[in-house]
């Protein structure tokens, strides 16, 4: 296994993305945004440039950290569904140009106003996916489906059935340590419990090349998307990261370890902010302890 990063919770620009990168001794990038903007949505000026300033860097991006189908956008929504269409198609050819071969996407938001696994639904989301996982089949690329705040997400047996019904070497998972600490478990009848972290992992495990490291513990649920959860270095919290990453290493496992703090700047809440220095000491803090974490199992 190696190591990579959303390197945006380091800092917005991409020279400070680098040097956070640099300074861990890793050489990969989970390129996500850079200076607030979508790697898929910067100009063909801008792009061209980071391609210069990553190959002067030695510093590859491993995976594009998109947007396409992710938690924002309704499963019923045509014009979702062409946003992660259009997504999709600018990130190919620049995914290209970087020779970077996964791309992370989801399955849609829960929806809230109808049962969010209902025979119906599941239909056009698996039609959805599908068509998202066969573009990227035709640009010879792999759809890593994460498991958040999504169809896939709402349970380990979700993200089987939606595997199973797209059905294609170029749709596996990244898999998310820190995400089912705040999910419900939405298995059999509620209420619902959370999810574990090791359940979900075990279940799916063998579709798994990639792990994104994140940790937490549940605070209270708020009515919206996402749980409010403390966020914690990892192993520190109640993603099960220790027993995870002891498995990846029992079972040889060649992919990346990526980190996503969210200690100092959490993504979906833009209440959440910290000083620029904060966000990227705790980065370095954040990598250097999964590496100690990593060499003690």
């Amino acid at each position: 296994m190696y190591y990579s990063g959303f390197a945006d919770e380091a800092g917005d620009s991409l020279d400070v993305q680098i040097r956070a990168t640099k300074e861990l001794g890793w050489k990969a990038i989970e390129a996500r945004n850079i200076d607030g903007v979508n790697l898929t949505d910067l100009s063909d000026e801008q792009f061209e440039r980071v391609c210069e300033m990553l190959s002067e860097a030695g510093v590859e991006v491993d995976c594009f950290g998109s947007a396409v189908a992710n938690w924002s956008k309704h499963p019923r929504s045509d014009e979702d569904f062409d946003r992660s269409k259009a997504e999709l198609m600018r990130a190919i050819p620049r995914m290209h140009r970087l020779g970077t071969r996964f791309i992370r996407g989801m399955s849609f938001m829960v929806a809230r106003d109808e049962p969010p696994d209902n025979p119906d639904l599941e239909k056009l989301i698996f039609a959805r996916v599908k068509h998202l996982v066969r573009m990227c089949e035709d640009g010879g690329v792999i759809y890593l489906h994460e498991n958040c705040a999504n169809y896939g997400g709402l349970s380990y047996q979700h993200t089987l059935k939606l595997l199973e019904a797209v059905d294609s070497p170029h749709f596996r998972l990244v898999f998310d340590t820190g995400n089912p600490v705040g999910t419900d478990r939405r298995i059999g009848s509620p209420p619902y419990p959370k999810q574990s972290s090791w359940e979900f992992y075990e279940q799916v495990r063998e579709f798994v090349l990639r792990v994104h490291i994140k940790d937490a513990i549940w605070k209270r649920d708020t009515g919206g998307i996402f749980a409010e959860l403390e966020h914690t270095f990892p192993g520190e919290g109640h993603g099960d990261v220790k027993k995870i990453i002891a498995d990846l290493k029992s079972r040889g496992f060649q992919g990346a370890l990526s980190i996503e703090p969210h200690l100092a700047v959490v993504y979906h809440d833009n209440s959440i902010t910290s000083p620029v220095e904060i966000r990227y000491a705790n980065y370095i803090e954040y990598g250097r302890r999964l590496m100690k974490l990593v060499e003690s199992l």
